[in-house]
């Protein structure tokens, strides 16, 4: 057989990428289809920020990688987010399986894997996004929330007081990364009471200092209990905060009917009972 029959019968493997979720809770929220992605990759990378997490998770695959070491104290999270999309790219590249392992749902206040199963896509190469038990997901249970009762908004903590957004205090307000609120540069691990002061008088136009909230963080080891505390809006700012907790804001005002929308279909009903049986 001439060489390029050889090559013909043998074409060159391409890689391929999978961004999956590890889930909150250490080992009991791993899917079987998230652990087939890890057991089947070349290589994984972890972007854990558990260092018991990632050991575990290096007892499931022999090359794990872990992403944590491209952060520092004063470089842009971007910065870290695009170093994180090259380096597994690089290996999707060179024609290697490649396995992204990302704390709860790899798609939820991760730019990485959505950027890096974006390029590889457009690379025409195959990419896959595993989803995962998110801190949202564990949320719900663990504050006892119906997203479906009331609604409930999610917004970036720092997003809320650097833009304008309209709060619907008829439902929950989930604000995320408050332990960061306020800073510009993406490259702090934390600001300080000054900076929530801000957040806290920019939700005081719509909530009364006294309207309870609740400081959320969802248990990562199978020993753990999840972290919920209590208190005034106006207390907030004082209130020590890690950048992996959560603050609630429960519905202020009661739902209010919309009469004209009410009346409206009250006359379809009327024109075509059929319609409403």
């Amino acid at each position: 057989m001439n060489e390029g029959a050889s090559d013909i019968a043998n074409p060159p493997r391409r890689g391929r990428l999978a961004c999956v979720g590890m889930g909150m809770t250490l080992g009991s929220h791993l899917t079987p289809l998230a652990r087939s992605h890890i057991a089947q990759a070349d290589v994984v990378f972890a972007g854990l920020s558990d260092a018991i997490v990632e050991a575990w998770l290096r007892e499931m695959h022999p090359d794990v990688r872990s992403l944590q070491p491209y952060y520092r104290e004063g470089k842009s999270r971007m910065r870290t987010y695009r170093e994180w999309v090259d380096v597994m790219m690089t290996e999707v590249r060179a024609g290697r399986r490649v396995c992204g392992v990302f704390y709860g749902h790899p798609g939820i206040f991760a730019w990485s894997p959505h950027k890096a199963v974006e390029t590889a896509r457009a690379e025409g190469f195959e990419a896959h996004m595993e989803p995962g038990i998110s801190a949202e997901d564990c949320l719900y249970a663990d504050c006892g929330i119906d997203p479906g009762r009331f609604g409930c908004q999610h917004i970036e903590a720092s997003q809320l007081v650097l833009y304008e957004r309209r709060i619907d205090t008829g439902g929950y307000l989930v604000l995320w990364q408050v332990g960061v609120v306020g800073d510009r540069s993406l490259g702090r691990f934390a600001t300080g009471m000054a900076y929530r002061q801000v957040l806290v008088d920019v939700l005081l136009e719509d909530y009364p200092p006294e309207h309870e909230v609740i400081v959320y963080r969802a248990a990562t080891l199978p020993v753990d209990r999840p972290r919920i505390r209590r208190a005034p809006l106006a207390d907030l700012a004082a209130l020590p905060l890690t950048a992996e907790e959560t603050v609630i804001l429960p519905p202020y005002q009661p739902l209010r009917r919309n009469l004209r929308v009410a009346a409206r279909l009250a006359a379809i009903d009327a024109a075509d009972p059929a319609a409403s049986s």
